[in-house]
């Protein structure tokens, strides 16, 4: 267990941000060597009703969602059902005869994007901006939308297929920008499978590992355990958020069509830990090796090439790191603007979902929250810092 000035330190750090209306509430662990070192909760899953946030809390993972993700590609290339090399096309027919857009014209692009463009973020697909591609995607998303609760919504093959029918923001392979990637790699999984994408995850990663609070949708019987949603009322304080985002679908009620493999799962602080645990034992837990350590390996390492890494470096919250396999990694500890270790990888969401793992430590770092545009705060950084400074 953690000395106990470490852990007064924590939960006095994540109390300071509750009543500073920061937060609303917020579920923590550290895990180090294999074994929970630490776990507190503190505030409210739903400050109307006054549910105090629980240990069995369901929280929305928006793109802490990438990295099972790429774990599922990873399994079918375990598998040889794909290479890395394969044109998107091959599998999602809307990637054919792909444009890019240059100095504000469609020109044919050089080469297709592959599979690997899609896991390292370099296919030229965006989640939106004033360029073209920007704006084809944002169009769609704005359609998926409005269709989300009639009778005809959208699938997440038909959400890829025109998705690739669209312009791209640069030559797959030339730089790195953040987008839809990973949705489209989730369509893949699906082709490749012959499952809905729902379906493989749950058969082959969260029923082996005993996630059972983690999928696209929840049942009536755990809707009740689901954290709301909060944003800045800019008056200092907090107000309830119930839009949309991304395509998904906000009560996780409703079984979804477009299940996205960029953001569309829900999950508890227990699963997403049975998860990582498993990453940082070189694919295994409890017996069931999900992945080949080699795997593992190639997963949580950097793939950028220094072309690409200049896309990656204007993130500057993440100055220090690389990227790679829908995650973050850590390759230059005295650059960054948090303590770690070099290696260190994970990835947060747009609600604050937040997880890293670094196998110098042996550590994992676990953080649940329901804030809009949250992504990594400064609350995550304070309590990992803490972390990091004393283990």
């Amino acid at each position: 267990m953690l000395e106990l000035n470490v852990t007064n330190q924590l939960k006095k750090t994540l109390k300071a941000s509750i009543e500073n209306k920061e937060i609303a509430g917020a579920n923590f662990m550290v895990i180090k060597d294999g074994h929970e070192v630490f776990y507190h909760e503190d505030g409210l899953a739903d400050i109307e009703s006054g549910r105090p946030m629980a240990r069995d809390s369901i929280f929305r993972l928006y793109s802490m969602t990438k990295p099972v993700t790429a774990t599922s590609v990873m399994m079918l290339l375990e598998r040889g059902e794909i290479d890395l090399f394969d044109p998107v096309s091959r599998y999602i027919p809307g990637f054919k005869n792909q444009q890019v857009e240059k100095n504000g014209e469609l020109v044919p692009i050089s080469r297709e994007a592959d599979i690997h463009d899609l896991l390292n973020m370099t296919s030229g697909l965006v989640y939106g901006g004033t360029d073209l591609a920007g704006k084809h995607t944002d169009t769609l998303f704005q359609e998926m939308d409005s269709r989300l609760f009639g009778d005809n919504p959208m699938s997440t093959l038909e959400f890829a297929n025109r998705l690739g029918q669209g312009p791209l923001s640069y030559e797959p392979g030339s730089s790195w920008q953040y987008g839809t990637s990973a949705d489209v790699l989730g369509a893949i999984v699906e082709t490749v499978s012959g499952m809905r994408y729902g379906e493989f995850l749950s058969k082959e990663i969260f029923e082996p590992l005993q996630m059972k609070d983690t999928g696209f949708r929840l049942p009536e019987d755990k809707r009740s355990r689901l954290a709301k949603v909060y944003q800045d009322d800019g008056e200092g304080g907090l107000r309830l958020f119930t839009g949309s985002h991304l395509g998904i679908g906000h009560q996780l009620d409703l079984e979804p069509a477009f299940e996205s493999g960029g953001a569309g799962l829900a999950s508890t602080i227990d699963d997403a830990a049975k998860f990582t645990t498993m990453l940082m034992n070189q694919g295994s837990l409890n017996g069931i090796q999900l992945l080949q350590p080699r795997t593992v390996q190639y997963m949580t390492s950097g793939s950028l090439t220094a072309w690409q890494q200049k896309g990656f470096d204007s993130w500057h919250s993440l100055e220090g790191h690389s990227y790679g396999n829908q995650m973050r990694i850590m390759k230059e500890t005295g650059q960054a603007g948090m303590l770690g270790s070099q290696g260190e990888y994970g990835w947060d969401g747009w609600l604050g979902a937040y997880f890293t793992n670094s196998p110098k430590d042996r550590m994992t770092i676990l953080f649940m929250i329901q804030k809009k545009d949250a992504g990594t705060m400064a609350i995550t950084r304070k309590l990992r810092n803490i972390v990091f400074s004393t283990l």
